[in-house]
């Protein structure tokens, strides 16, 4: 017969326990242990990418690290289930700003999926070739050959999608995955494009490859960043023309969108159509895209420099004589031009009340692209140096007419005399660095 369990019930009982634990006469209880938390790979990846979903990377880090070691020990050779670990740290560098570790990341990646077979939801698929594209330290032909390994594997998938849809033509889920499919080909196929224009220009064979890319990348879906980079090869082909039909097609493709339709360009893409709008003579068209972006994120240093800009181009200011919507002429993006066509400093031009309106929210908007360049540490010097230059431009036409009256209709500029000085304060210190330079030129007898 087992021994009778002791009353738990006596307050002396219980102060003579206590007495002794006080006095050390009998060893403390052992304190009540809480649950440990499973050390579950698929639940510390799920917590680091909330993390990074809510901008909070250099915290998933060290937990994305745990689950790699859970997934892939030290004592053991790795298999693609470490894949899932290796795909969100590499996305993870990448957001820490470490290039060369989320390369390093996505090579281990494909090691294991050396041919992107192994499923996405498994953390296979083609993401980490077209990030080692565009890592890829030496660039051109070796990023040109990531990106071949991209599509080649994109245009297996597509091809498996639709004979899929062959027998289950109504299948919607199948239907969005295909497009989103197609979608990653043309970007992949601009992607070349891109590297044939700058890295490989000067290779014999450049213009025939974009041309052929671009017509894969057409095929495959015409959407608007796939137009945007048609536009641009057309420039560079000096084709104005048929560069500005593309341009205006890529912009009603999403343009009478409401905010947050999917098919509206991200925030880079519409940036970078901007400029091709400029580079066209859309201006018009250009200060309706930047408008649009600086209403969604007012704290782009590069969409109120180009605002400003464009609105001192649509003044006829900066652009060289003959270029406008209606024809050829210059590049109107040359920088230069305020240099070249600017305002001496003995002679103010004579300008039209609308011209003189856009000049003022000309500088109205350079002046809040300076003082976010200064808040945020911007490290594009050149776009500081003009931006500057334009200001100064601009002083010397408009004097001190107020700074508020030349808004575009609807815009309403909070003004602070503070912020006013220290752009002003900015234009001069760059002048004078200028100043300083070719007076040591002149005085080196350069």
């Amino acid at each position: 017969m087992g021994k009778s369990r002791p009353s738990n019930h006596s307050k002396g009982n219980r102060r003579d326990k206590e007495r002794s634990i006080l006095n050390g006469t009998q060893p403390p209880p052992s304190k009540t242990r809480k649950p440990q938390v499973a050390l579950d790979p698929a639940a510390l990846l799920a917590q680091a990418t909330a993390l990074v979903q809510t901008g909070q990377p250099d915290a998933a880090l060290p937990i994305a690290q745990r689950a790699l070691a859970l997934l892939q020990p030290a004592s053991s050779d790795p298999t693609h289930l470490s894949l899932p670990a290796l795909s969100l740290l590499g996305e993870i560098f990448l957001e820490l700003g470490d290039p060369a570790s989320a390369a390093t990341t996505f090579l281990q990646a494909v090691s294991l999926d050396p041919d992107g077979r192994v499923p996405e939801n498994e953390g296979g698929g083609v993401e980490k070739f077209l990030w080692l594209a565009q890592l890829c330290e030496e660039g051109g032909e070796e990023s040109i050959r990531w990106f071949e390994k991209g599509t080649e594997i994109l245009e297996r998938d597509i091809a498996d999608l639709e004979a899929q849809m062959v027998t289950k033509p109504k299948e919607e889920e199948t239907k969005v995955l295909l497009e989103e499919k197609k979608r990653k080909l043309a970007a992949a196929l601009c992607g070349m494009v891109e590297v044939w224009m700058t890295d490989l220009s000067l290779c014999p064979a450049a213009e025939t490859a974009c041309t052929a890319l671009i017509s894969r990348a057409l095929a495959a879906s015409p959407n608007a960043p796939t137009l945007q980079t048609q536009a641009s090869l057309l420039l560079s082909q000096c084709d104005l023309h048929e560069a500005r039909a593309v341009l205006s097609r890529s912009l009603s493709l999403w343009q009478d969108l409401p905010p947050e339709h999917p098919d509206i360009p991200d925030f880079p893409t519409r940036i970078s159509l901007s400029r091709l709008l400029m580079e066209a003579g859309m201006d018009d068209h250009a200060m309706g895209v930047l408008e649009r972006l600086v209403a969604e994120e007012d704290g782009s240093v590069e969409a109120w420099y180009l605002g400003g800009w464009c609105a001192s181009l649509m003044a006829g200011f900066g652009r060289p004589s003959g270029e406008s919507e209606a024809g050829d002429g210059e590049d109107p993006m040359d920088e230069s031009a305020w240099a070249k066509d600017g305002i001496k400093d003995d002679e103010v031009p004579k300008i039209s009340k609308e011209s003189n309106a856009l000049l003022i929210t000309s500088r109205e908007w350079l002046k809040n692209s300076l003082r976010l360049f200064e808040m945020q540490a911007y490290e594009d010097d050149r776009l500081r140096d003009h931006a500057v230059e334009i200001v100064k431009q601009l002083n010397a036409i408009l004097g001190d007419v107020g700074d508020d009256e030349g808004a575009l209709e609807g815009e309403e500029w909070e003004e602070d005399s503070d912020d006013d000085d220290e752009v002003d304060s900015e234009v001069e210190d760059v002048e004078a660095r200028k100043s300083g330079q070719h007076g040591d030129l002149e005085m080196n007898g350069t």
